[in-house]
């Protein structure tokens, strides 16, 4: 291919293909006035554009319409296969709509939430995808609102067991009580009488949730007793998990669980390396259970029993609420949740069967 064939063409080009003049080739792939070109030469200069691989300029575009078409995402994690899958999701949607989505990660960081939020505003995006806020940063996410669009992903704000307060912000969110009940009520069935749950940290509205679910099954069991030390982890780690399942095993033999819930995949993988330090093996002396469903799950041994989490369709939903949002055809606040699926593997069994 010559450096002539490989230029990027121009409108000139597709009005010379079609045989129209350029103001009308203009006019047929613009959206606010094909309508003043016929149907037959629309369709003529759109085969033209189409054929030579041209684009119309999307910055032009967004000067007329005062719009950008660019969708922030921010996200605390980006080697987080759960957060990968999130992100798949809003880019096939956005794809959909030929729009753009700008990512940026903030490692956790409250502060770093607030500085690439700020940079993201002032390169004109249309609105914000949030999944990476804690519970201390509504006041701030109210601010943003008032200027763009927000979607609050996988994370929210208020208690999810409250169902019945009014919606504050657009959220789309995991069913994160029903998720845990649903894994705790599994180790109830299996015999389980002393059950301890590894936390994450309670900044983050979805461990709230899983905190509230696994207290609630085992409210709802007067013969369950919840072991936990009480402690909760800095971070939703390996090692976080295996430092508190540690603990867990330091306390008085009455006191160890016979089944542990996880708040997440990773931690549950820090469960079973503490495991093998104090010689105990999964599931024949204890049952753990994870959440999320991460792709190592199916690996690890024995094959992880977890809580499957619709990320894909999480992502889909927060992007389309954030383009109806956009568009002005979304409230300024609306809750979707999404349930939760249980995994039965091998890390789970009946108590002494």
């Amino acid at each position: 291919m010559t450096v002539a064939d490989s230029r990027v063409p121009t409108l000139k080009d597709v009005a010379k293909k079609a045989g129209v003049h350029v103001a009308t080739a203009s006019r047929a792939l613009s959206d606010e006035q094909a309508h003043l070109v016929s149907e037959a030469t629309r369709a003529r200069v759109q085969a033209a554009a189409d054929s030579l691989g041209y684009r119309t300029n999307a910055v032009a575009q967004s000067l007329r319409k005062g719009t950008t078409g660019a969708l922030g995402v921010v996200v605390a994690d980006l080697a987080n296969p759960f957060v990968v899958s999130v992100l798949r999701g809003i880019e096939f949607e956005a794809r959909a709509r030929d729009a753009m989505p700008l990512v940026a990660e903030t490692h956790d960081d409250p502060a770093l939430l607030r500085s690439v939020v700020t940079r993201l505003l002032r390169n004109r995006v249309d609105g914000l995808i949030l999944s990476a806020v804690h519970t201390t940063d509504e006041e701030f996410v109210a601010e943003v609102e008032s200027r763009v669009p927000v979607v609050l992903a996988v994370r929210g704000f208020g208690p999810q067991i409250d169902l019945g307060r009014p919606d504050r912000h657009r959220e789309v969110l995991h069913d994160d009580v029903q998720g845990a009940r649903i894994a705790v009520n599994h180790l109830i069935r299996l015999g389980h009488r002393r059950i301890a749950q590894l936390p994450g940290t309670q900044r983050i509205s979805s461990f709230l949730g899983r905190s509230d679910g696994y207290r609630a099954a085992i409210a709802a069991s007067p013969d369950v007793i919840d072991v936990s030390t009480g402690a909760v982890a800095l971070e939703a780690s390996v090692a976080e998990g295996r430092r508190l399942t540690a603990d867990l095993f330091r306390q008085p033999a009455g006191r160890q669980p016979t089944a542990i819930f996880a708040h997440n995949d990773l931690m549950a993988v820090g469960a079973l390396d503490a495991l093998r330090d104090v010689g105990l093996r999964c599931p024949d002396d204890v049952s753990i259970v994870g959440y999320n469903d991460a792709p190592l799950s199916d690996h690890l041994d024995p094959p992880l029993t977890t809580v499957r989490l619709p990320s894909f369709e999480l992502g889909r939903h927060s992007a389309q609420l954030a383009f109806s949002a956009i568009a002005g055809d979304s409230p300024d606040a609306a809750r979707i949740m999404l349930a939760p699926e249980f995994v039965e593997r091998k890390s789970t069994r009946p108590l002494n069967p």
